[in-house]
């Protein structure tokens, strides 16, 4: 072998070995990024009796579920991959109306398996009264609610990705989400 081509050799092993010494550490799990919509609402009457503001970029279809209710729907947030399931009742007395209010604290309770800590958060304003549910940790749904005008319409709402999640990575999106949440029961209002 000729002189030059015998060092480029050694030069190389030399770097082969000596280049490779550092220890190796694992990066971190990365997360897509996401893009958030910005918040601009559409009005939308319901046969089901009220009216709401929902964002653009949502769709509120009728549940197709074969065990829907006739006034059960599903708000579709594309952009997100997930779904907030309302479910629209009436009550004629107050024993109904609390049976209801029991019936959706309990469906949240049921998280208390995954969920690090439910907060509950009273909502009222002149049209509305209600509660809303945020669970932390890493459980199905993080976000539920009821609301009533205490006359005779209920209001049950619960937030699902589509997937299986992680709180961390979808922290963006859930707070995204909350806030047009709060900005549909702001503009709920019962025919």
């Amino acid at each position: 072998m000729k002189m030059p081509v015998r060092c480029l050799l050694i030069a190389f092993c030399f770097l082969f070995i000596y280049g490779c010494e550092e220890n190796y550490v694992p990066k971190p799990r990365g997360y897509q990024r996401l893009d958030l919509p910005e918040h601009k609402y559409q009005a939308i009457t319901n046969p089901c009796g009220f009216s709401i503001e929902i964002p653009e970029y949502a769709i509120l279809a009728a549940d197709s579920h074969p065990t829907a209710e006739p006034c059960w729907y599903n708000l579709y947030y594309k952009p997100f991959n997930a779904t907030l399931h309302l479910s629209v009742k009436s009550f004629s007395n107050a024993n109904e109306l609390y049976s209801m209010m029991e019936d959706s604290r309990t469906m949240v309770y049921k998280h208390t398996v995954k969920a690090d800590e439910i907060y509950e958060i009273n909502i009222r304003n002149a049209h509305l009264n209600g509660m809303l549910y945020e669970l932390s940790g890493n459980t199905a749904t993080n976000f539920q609610f009821y609301v009533t005008d205490t006359k005779s319409h209920f209001l049950r709402g619960a937030l699902y990705f589509n997937v299986s999640t992680n709180t961390d990575s979808i922290a963006p999106a859930l707070e995204h989400l909350k806030g047009d949440v709060m900005h549909m029961l702001e503009t709920l209002r019962w025919n």
